[in-house]
């Protein structure tokens, strides 16, 4: 089973790409974000026409998070499903083969000491909050999305660009081990142990060509999902060419035999 993350940064301005993408790919499941639709617009029919169910959590011209998957989603929940107030469409989720998959698209933050900057903290607590929630009921369960955090200093090209902006200092990256401590693992990590490896690039100043990216797309699961994971890639071919998203795909396969 091939699990996928893919920030597209507006599905209807990349629908064509990411048509193709999931063509030649044929992942089994796809966490969607950055949608930027209600879910009415969202191009239900012509991935259904791929072979995917599709469970959906879209917003206008923000946010917007999806799981699709080869086999139906079942028991689909959207946001945090807390006392919350809040409009920001952030999280979805599913189970599919016979994992929880939850769809996350963490908070940027804006700029240090913002207003955006704690609500994403505070997002981020509510999200462990549900997640301890979720692990209570057993079973495997998939944290994919854009978490908008670089784990890792060696996930930050320019450390000197980035460090201490809100993708890359101690407190994301506190908040970020405190839902490890829950029981998730990097499904990535231990294939890239160097680090070295981005799948975001900003399009501002030639990120990609300049080769000034980070590692924020990040796929978490449980114990068992690690210990069967076999290969993680980025697919940097789909960052390229005609109106790409600043995201690449990231793919784990995991052998469930």
């Amino acid at each position: 089973m091939r699990i996928a993350t893919f920030n597209v940064n507006s599905i209807r301005a990349r629908k064509e790409r990411v048509l193709r993408w999931l063509e030649r790919h044929r992942v089994e499941v796809v966490c969607l974000q950055e949608l930027k639709l209600e879910d009415h617009s969202f191009p239900l029919e012509e991935i259904q026409a791929l072979g995917y169910h599709c469970a959906i959590h879209g917003q206008k011209t923000y946010n917007g998070v999806a799981i699709l998957s080869r086999k139906p989603i079942d028991n689909v929940q959207i946001g945090m499903g807390d006392d919350v107030e809040d409009p920001q469409s952030r999280l979805i989720a599913g189970d599919t083969y016979g994992v929880r998959v939850i769809s996350a698209y963490f908070p940027n933050g804006g700029a240090m000491g913002s207003d955006k900057y704690e609500y994403k903290l505070a997002w981020i607590a509510r999200l462990r909050d549900r997640l301890r929630e979720e692990l209570k009921r057993g079973g495997e369960l998939i944290l994919a999305g854009d978490y908008n955090i670089a784990p890792f200093k060696d996930d930050v090209a320019r450390p000197h660009e980035w460090e201490g902006d809100v993708l890359a200092n101690e407190e994301v990256r506190a908040a970020l081990k405190e839902i490890e401590a829950l029981g998730l693992h990097d499904l990535f990590r231990p294939f890239h142990p160097r680090g070295g490896i981005y799948s975001w690039w900003d399009y501002r100043g030639g990120g990609f060509e300049r080769g000034n990216g980070l590692r924020i797309d990040l796929i978490y699961g449980t114990a068992g999902l690690l210990a069967d994971t076999v290969g993680a890639i980025v697919d940097r071919e789909e960052r390229s060419g005609e109106s790409p998203s600043d995201h690449a795909p990231v793919i784990v396969e995991i052998d469930r035999r």
